[in-house]
């Protein structure tokens, strides 16, 4: 018998703002196809029903077998949504980070998303599905010390819009939503990768950059940790799948809106407000 509920794919659920978006679809009684690298399994709720597909955006083989599993339960009828919600967030100087984590960052980030993207269309043109990818405050307000994240995350705003234009014909809607600061409960665990960084500095790379670097980290842990909830931002999701007028961009989260105003600002204005925000050294100081 064929499944009559709407049907999305949400990756990145394990934990955060994927696992936010994926109970707030299954609250709306939505089929949630989760993608997680945990074992693949299924439950069902009173509401909605959860299929886990083992789902690495980095990996060709999972990519190619979770859409083998997906085709097979919509069929003709097609897939309603995909949440590109996986990501990764690599602090650090730029001038001393290892390509290999750079790289790292715009794999997930990036070229993950594409790939899955690609494979997801023909499943989501039969519906006239929705995509959302998630961007951050930082592509449009880059913070030093976070290069990494603002550049994979100004790439996807891009796809995004190019994306936007190049499906509408087929009626797919594609929507970028650019949170703030949000408090994901994997807070401490990036507060550990900060931590480990600046232990791993050599003498010669902490004399240029240990003092900076841990002093806007500091502030930056403290603004994350009292940020926004992710169940904020999947609200937010759930009404790029679902609206009738959905909107391109979607700002979201503890201090977004303020910063995108910022923003706007004439660069060098900006720069001096995030060296006083982050207690950063005076061009020429040092």
């Amino acid at each position: 018998m064929t499944c009559e509920r709407r049907h999305v794919l949400i990756t990145g659920t394990s934990s955060g703002i994927g696992a936010a978006t994926m109970t707030a679809g299954l609250a709306e009684g939505w089929h949630v196809f989760a993608g997680t690298r945990g074992a693949p399994g299924e439950t069902e709720s009173g509401d909605g029903v959860r299929t886990d597909v083992h789902l690495d955006v980095t990996s060709e083989s999972d990519i190619a077998t979770a859409m083998g599993e997906i085709a097979d339960h919509v069929g003709e009828r097609g897939l309603d949504g995909l949440a590109n919600i996986a990501g990764i967030g690599i602090p650090g100087p730029l001038e001393i980070m290892p390509m290999a984590e750079l790289r790292q960052s715009f794999e997930v980030d990036f070229f993950g998303q594409v790939a899955l993207t690609q494979q997801t269309i023909p499943l989501l043109r039969p519906a006239r599905g929705r995509i959302v990818f998630i961007g951050s405050l930082v592509d449009r307000l880059t913070l030093p010390f976070f290069g990494a994240l603002a550049t994979s995350k100004s790439a996807v705003a891009s796809l995004a819009d190019t994306w936007r234009q190049e499906l509408a014909p087929w009626g797919i809607h594609v929507a970028l939503v650019e949170p703030g600061f949000i408090s994901t409960g994997a807070d401490e665990a990036t507060k550990a990768r900060i931590d480990r960084l600046i232990a791993d500095m050599t003498p010669a790379q902490s004399a240029l950059y240990g003092a900076m670097f841990t002093t806007l980290t500091e502030r930056g842990f403290k603004a994350q940790t009292s940020g926004s909830s992710p169940d904020g931002v999947a609200e937010v999701i759930l009404d790029a799948l679902t609206s009738k007028r959905p909107r391109d961009h979607y700002l979201t989260g503890s201090k977004a809106h303020i910063g995108a105003l910022v923003a706007k600002l004439p660069q060098p204005w900006q720069d001096r407000m995030k060296r006083k925000a982050f207690d950063q050294p005076a061009p020429g100081s040092l």
